[in-house]
């Protein structure tokens, strides 16, 4: 198959930081590191069996509701945790055999590889339902590959600022979201005002947790992607990003910690302290959509209750756009059942009835089990979940002035934050290599902020790391 290679080659890596940077099961999580068996929905009764493939348990929800609209149809539902690269691999093991899935979920740091692939049909009559639905254009082109729609998404993830509102009201006179976009608009506003926040903390507040909250932003805003014409290329907007980092690590600006470890949380709920165990403070992160609900607001309250932080957020653009993480799905080609898994895919990502359900908190327990009494008793879908259609999202925004998650932002609508963001993300420069050669560069780049290597030897040893990852791509 085309590019099967590079994909095999890539895959393990792609695996490591899925749960870092794609969007978390909901509600339930996955099974614990080392469960190698699937859980598997059994079919029942004499009805037209559909196998869908998830690495969570969130689509297990749609798959529910879907019954409920096609009685006639028994949804098989396969989870298989992506520890250690074990989803792609299980499914790369299906591929020509009758034990192939009608149907996959594909996570952001590795959909390319599959769309750009010859093992997803070609599901592009649905794209008028995409149309009507006014889906935003990032949600499509990432499932493109040469022209072909191959997937869809539910979601919209697009990345946003949050800033701590206290903070903001003592460094800079206002809390207010529109003056502090004002502020941060771009990249030089963002430097200078964490100038400002040094110096008015004594150095006590630190303007992000971790130099890796920047990469996302950066590599969404290229001009050129990673690879062009066979040739490994570094757009402007990445040499960007290295003098950025560089400056919040020489400037004192960042806290150093490490995304997704003990420190970057500390700081989301005022427990940070220091090598010398003084306290230090946190004023924004970078995060998208799912952030709010399953990353911020989760560790917004000190394990032991006693710290939080709870309302004394907002949310703003800020100063670039940019998308991280989303779930698509896809048919497989040599599915026997290409229209059922089709309708199962349009279902789920693209109709207007089930998107708002899945948005507003309608799929609760009870409404599932009421369709299959066997649902998992903590299975359901929370509000507040931003999906990609434009049409759905200017309905539902004023739903949520009152929400949970609005009342953590201080009373801001994180809806109607998330949809004027949105409109600007552009995914078209994603390619099914882009996770393995920006994950090539962190050490590299870490390397070079604490000192021990140039800039020079950073560059040469990343692209050996890439040469090495993919032989034949020209690398100059």
């Amino acid at each position: 198959m085309k590019r099967l290679s590079v994909l095999l080659s890539i895959i393990v890596v792609m695996s490591m930081l899925l749960a870092a940077c794609g969007t978390p099961a909901a509600p339930a999580t996955e099974p614990p590191a080392g469960e190698e068996e699937p859980v598997v929905d059994q079919p029942t009764g004499e009805k037209t069996v559909l196998n869908v493939w998830s690495f969570t348990n969130e689509i297990l929800t749609m798959a529910v509701a879907f019954e409920k609209t096609h009685p006639d149809v028994d949804v098989v539902y396969t989870m298989i945790p992506m520890t250690n690269g074990e989803y792609q691999t299980k499914l790369m093991a299906t591929l020509g055999t009758d034990q192939v899935p009608d149907v996959v979920a594909l996570e952001a740091a590795f959909v390319k590889s599959y769309v750009e692939s010859d093992f997803l049909a070609d599901i592009g009559d649905l794209q008028q339902y995409a149309d009507e639905l006014e889906m935003y254009p990032f949600v499509y082109e990432v499932g493109m590959a040469d022209g072909v729609h191959k997937a869809y998404a539910y979601q919209a993830t697009p990345g946003a600022l949050f800033y701590r509102r206290s903070l903001a009201k003592e460094y800079f006179g206002t809390d207010d979201p529109v003056e502090i976009q004002a502020l941060l608009g771009d990249f030089d506003k963002y430097i200078a005002a964490a100038e400002v926040i040094k110096e008015k903390s004594d150095g006590n507040t630190y303007m992000v947790a971790s130099n890796g909250d920047f990469q996302n932003l950066f590599f969404a805003n290229r001009e050129q992607p990673w690879v062009v014409d066979g040739k490994l290329t570094v757009d402007p907007m990445v040499d960007k990003m290295v003098e950025t980092v560089k400056i919040f690590r020489d400037n004192g600006y960042e806290a150093r910690a490490t995304q997704w470890q003990e420190g970057w949380f500390a700081g989301m709920n005022d427990t940070l302290q220091d090598a010398e165990g003084n306290p230090k403070k946190v004023f924004s992160y970078f995060l998208p959509t799912w952030g709010l609900p399953y990353v911020l607001y989760p560790n917004s309250t000190s394990s032991d209750g006693g710290s939080t932080t709870k309302g004394d957020w907002a949310v703003i653009e800020g100063p670039l756009p940019y998308q991280w993480g989303g779930t698509w799905l896809g048919v497989m080609e040599d599915s026997a059942k290409q229209d059922l898994a089709k309708e199962f895919v349009r279902f789920c990502t693209l109709d207007e009835e089930n998107l708002t359900n899945w948005a507003t908190g309608v799929y609760t327990n009870e409404y599932l089990k009421a369709v299959d009494p066997t649902v998992p008793d903590d299975q359901y879908q929370a509000a507040g979940d931003f999906v990609g259609s434009q049409v759905v999202v200017e309905k539902i925004t004023a739903s949520f002035d009152d929400s949970e998650m609005s009342n953590f932002l201080g009373g801001q609508n994180s809806y109607g934050g998330f949809a004027a963001a949105a409109p600007s993300v552009n995914a078209r420069l994603m390619q099914g290599s882009d996770d393995a050669i920006q994950r090539a560069l962190n050490d590299p780049l870490n390397s070079y902020l604490e000192g021990t290597i140039t800039l020079e030897e950073m560059w040469a040893t990343w692209k050996d790391a890439v040469r090495n990852e993919f032989p034949d791509l020209i690398i100059e």
